[in-house]
């Protein structure tokens, strides 16, 4: 079978690590992968690893069978405008990764139907522990299937309605921003304690790594591993009640929902 051609369109942070991650897990030869950026100089360590680069993203197009949009949500309009003609719908699936944007959104700026499949990673994907999740409004489930199998190479993938990837955006994406917030003070008030800072700041990522892995490992719930830890009179459940008296859950429960409100009025605001 032959191996398809991937053109990842905007090759910052989130593309470039897919295609490290295509190629660390051997799924593709760097040479079957074309990086297009504006600068192009700014992809020359790729070129010499063996990748294809160029500025040119219709020629880029025209040379692939799977095309990755990782671009902004500002830029999307002029991209599709750029390629249009070297699309063609029976032959190309194309990747979204860009934030508020529908399936329905590019096909009707482009003017004809052709298979869109959504993701929406997070910057883990540079470690190969991204979230992403994964949605299509009129893709082949084979081409869904295909595309989480390329993001299982940088983490963890799922499939969900396409009407949650928004809120997929908020949860995932702006929510690695909240975890690193809560690392952050955590550290802070470590060091506030008696720690220097950067002993506080490993103990406060090292503690927060074992109790996400808690969770996925033994899949169990958030409130059944803090009561083993929780004892009657204890400091635990004291701290506890002190940040919910300040609202702590409360404030991130609406700072994710506003990120969602923002996320969905990205593209069309533009």
């Amino acid at each position: 079978m032959k191996t398809k051609r991937v053109t990842i369109l905007g090759s910052g942070n989130i593309g470039l690590s897919l295609a490290k991650g295509l190629v660390k897990a051997g799924i593709y030869q760097p040479d079957n992968i074309t990086l297009t950026r504006r600068n192009v100089k700014a992809l020359q360590s790729y070129a010499n690893d063996g990748y294809n680069i160029t500025n040119d993203n219709a020629a880029a197009v025209a040379n692939s069978d799977i095309v990755v949009i990782a671009v902004l949500p500002q830029q999307l309009n002029g991209l599709l405008d750029n390629i249009k003609l070297s699309l063609k719908a029976s032959e190309h699936l194309i990747i979204s990764v860009v934030s508020g944007v529908s399936c329905a959104d590019i096909c009707s700026h482009l003017g004809f139907d052709v298979q869109i499949v959504r993701a929406m990673p997070n910057t883990a994907i540079a470690i190969g522990h991204s979230m992403t999740c994964i949605a299509s409004g009129n893709a082949s489930n084979e081409n869904v299937t295909l595309v989480k199998s390329l993001f299982d190479t940088v983490g963890v993938s799922i499939v969900i309605n396409e009407e949650l990837m928004t809120s997929a955006t908020a949860l995932c994406a702006c929510g690695i921003a909240f975890f690193l917030r809560s690392i952050r003070a955590a550290s802070q008030g470590g060091t506030e304690i008696g720690f220097h800072a950067h002993d506080a700041l490993k103990m406060a990522a090292q503690t927060a790594k074992g109790a996400a892995n808690l969770l996925l490992q033994l899949a169990s719930h958030p409130e059944q591993e803090i009561d083993k830890v929780t004892s009657p009179k204890g400091c635990t459940i004291a701290g506890l009640n002190e940040m919910e008296h300040n609202g702590f859950s409360s404030a991130l429960i609406k700072g994710i929902k506003t990120s969602a409100e923002k996320a969905g009025a990205l593209y069309k605001s533009e």
